[in-house]
């Protein structure tokens, strides 16, 4: 029985989940969970899927290549967290960089930052932006600010879209990639282009750079070549190299200065990080140097799929974008979610084989999308794999 069904039938009569509903929801997700951490390949190993102990081994195993562990720990972001923004400083070309806990926490403060000194807190952004969808208006909540959409298309931006908007803004805020679009990124050209816009509207230019490592190949441009068209630009160290967690911004040194100031009062200024800290220099040393491998690979997989897909026989499938700008994809298949993850689940038990994360999210009537992310296991997987697993997960689909 579907997760749908199951809610229809022990729902209360006002559409409320009951606790029987509930509890078997969760079931389904323990199970999805060790299908896929009992499967022998998979494309990627996400650390937010490791235990704490397994975390803990690769992080004692791993932490004497990147630092002294002789040395002081760090005391509200002294020693090993200096030691992580010049290193991120000095890869993005910046005058400094501070470490954040949190993302969320390191764009609220940039982007308030740069409303005091534009003097305009208007923001311009894709409505698909991480702040939009997945903050809870912590822009507007928090610091006040307001924020205005370019486009609606699912993709940056032009540059004429922010030469004409009709209204003055005082930051241009760019996601490179832009996530819920399908990991998009526009060519170095349109890139140029739309910063210059910007700057011919007296606007600053921030971007949301949380997958910026990964984007040098599509571009062919270094992360300082990217970075030199911002004004300031934030970094996570957990989506792309598998850190436990935490941020960097990096810009001027008076506007850093400035951010580390609000970073102490969003509550930022934490006794002790060194275990973040060590996990991203850590992925910084080995995961950093791999991901052109892997966005090269992720081209490989998304070209089986589609092949594999269309061997199948399904009657519409979509592998967007369909060669991927980075090592991460969509996939859209014309299926609810519930029967595609349940055949994913059913397939990693039976054959150790996860080809999906097994999460999948409804795109519309009859119709559901995953994300895919090629990582170090899915080097693994020759266009051969990628196409046989595909033709034993859509025998498992219903018909």
């Amino acid at each position: 029985m579907s997760d749908t069904a199951e809610q229809a039938e022990d729902d209360d009569p006002a559409g409320r989940p009951t606790d029987a509903t509930e509890q078997r929801r969760e079931q389904q997700r323990a199970r999805r969970r060790a299908a896929w951490r009992g499967a022998r390949q998979v494309l990627r190993r996400p650390g937010f899927r490791s235990t704490v102990g397994e975390l803990l081994t690769g992080l004692t195993d791993a932490a004497p290549d990147v630092y002294d562990l002789d040395l002081p720990v760090d005391m509200y972001g002294d020693g090993i967290v200096e030691t992580l923004e010049e290193r991120v400083a000095g890869l993005l070309g910046k005058e400094a960089a501070a470490f954040f806990p949190s993302g969320t926490m390191a764009q609220q403060v940039a982007l308030r930052c740069w409303a005091g000194r534009t003097g305009n807190s208007t923001v311009a952004m894709h409505p698909l932006s991480h702040p939009e969808l997945h903050e809870r208006h912590s822009l507007s909540t928090l610091s006040g600010l307001r924020t205005v959409h370019p486009t609606r298309e699912p993709r940056m931006p032009s540059a004429d879209e922010v030469r004409d908007l009709d209204e003055p803004f005082g930051t241009l805020f760019l996601e490179l990639p832009l996530r819920e679009a399908g990991f998009v990124l526009p060519s170095w050209e349109e890139l140029v282009a739309v910063t210059d816009a910007a700057r011919e509207r007296d606007a600053v230019v921030h971007v949301d750079g949380a997958r910026l490592w990964e984007c040098t190949t599509h571009f062919g441009r270094s992360l300082a070549e990217i970075a030199d068209l911002t004004d300031s630009v934030y970094v996570s160290f957990y989506k792309s190299l598998g850190g436990f967690g935490g941020a960097a911004l990096a810009g001027p040194r008076t506007l850093v200065d400035e951010a580390k100031a609000w970073r102490h009062r969003y509550g930022g200024q934490i006794l002790q990080q060194f275990p973040t800290v060590l996990s991203a220099l850590i992925g910084l040393e080995k995961e950093l140097p791999r991901l052109p491998e892997y966005v090269a690979h992720a081209r490989v997989v998304a070209a089986a799929l589609r092949e594999g897909f269309a061997g199948a026989g399904l009657p519409w499938v979509r592998v967007h974008p369909e060669e991927p700008h980075t090592h991460e994809f969509q996939v859209w298949l014309p299926y609810e979610a519930d029967a595609l993850m349940d055949a994913g689940t059913v397939q990693a038990e039976e054959t150790g084989v996860s080809l999906f994360p097994q999460v999948w999210v409804r795109g519309g009537p009859g119709l559901s999308f995953t994300e895919v992310a090629v990582g170090a296991p899915g080097l693994e997987w020759t266009a051969d794999d990628v196409r046989a697993a595909v033709t034993d997960f859509v025998a498992r689909l219903p018909r």
